[in-house]
């Protein structure tokens, strides 16, 4: 007999939820973006995010629900992210995740929403059950604040293996967009400008950390990127062609740098 999980999840600018059955088919995954909220200032801003949170998280778990097909008492678990996040916008969801699980008394789990991400490889959107890696296998995960491979050799088992030791590479892009003016989330914008570009314009130099060998470093790209930017005197518009070749070239090298880590690691790891 199956069971039903309703996830929900509110660690940062989304306020999410899903339901999910116990052969992890995906029967309803609901997602409230912010970005409108936050595109003014560049970035979330927390007190903002916890805010709308409290104000979506209702309507967004009922259309989750009503999505699947089930009723509110199919459900058997709850699960939901209670970290890493910004802590107002956790609180929303752990408190309301509390509170349905009290209200019809069902096992609450609390969930690592970083180590979600490496998890959701083995599940299908459409509903019908996906076919992941086999143990162990090496996890990257490039999401908003966080940089970091996993050593994952079970479900029970995830280890950190190698991390950004300052910026994350979503925040790069996010600074370096601000810097040339190009709006919020910078990712999706750099990507689009970045498409017509020329990655072989500019070198960007590898990072050297010393004693750190596992791990990325972000922060000297992005100050590199801005400041030849300002040196070259590149005009800031989205139809420069020199910014576009920049934002191509730094693109590359970011997208490089994650993937020779992340093979490094898995040989090293065997």
């Amino acid at each position: 007999m199956k069971t039903f999980f309703l996830g929900i999840e509110t660690s940062c600018d989304e306020t999410a939820a899903a339901v999910v059955d116990s052969d992890s088919n995906v029967l309803s995954n609901v997602v409230f973006s912010q970005v409108d909220l936050h595109k003014k200032y560049g970035g979330v801003v927390p007190e903002l995010a916890s805010r709308d949170h409290a104000l979506k998280i209702s309507c967004v778990v009922k259309e989750a629900i009503n999505g699947s097909g089930l009723s509110v008492g199919d459900i058997n678990y709850v699960s939901v992210a209670n970290g890493p996040g910004l802590l107002g916008c956790l609180l929303v969801g752990v408190s309301f995740a509390k509170s349905f699980a009290m209200s019809r008394n069902i096992p609450l789990i609390p969930v690592d929403h970083v180590q979600s991400h490496l998890f959701s490889v083995f599940m299908d959107g459409t509903g019908t059950e996906k076919e992941g890696p086999a143990y162990p296998f090496a996890g990257l995960v490039v999401s908003g604040g966080h940089t970091s491979v996993y050593l994952v050799n079970s479900p029970s088992d995830v280890r950190v293996i190698g991390s950004t030791i300052d910026d994350a590479a979503g925040e790069v892009f996010d600074k370096v967009a601000r810097f040339a003016g190009l709006g919020y989330p910078g990712g999706r914008i750099i990507n689009s400008l970045a498409s017509t570009g020329n990655p072989e314009a500019v070198r960007f130099k590898k990072p050297v950390i010393k004693g750190r060998e596992n791990d990325f470093s972000f922060s000297g790209l992005k100050t590199a990127v801005i400041t030849y930017l300002k040196e070259s005197n590149v005009e800031l518009s989205p139809d420069s062609r020199a910014l576009k070749d920049v934002l191509a070239a730094f693109q590359e090298h970011i997208c490089a740098l994650l993937a020779e880590k992340l093979v490094d690691l898995a040989l090293m790891y065997n």
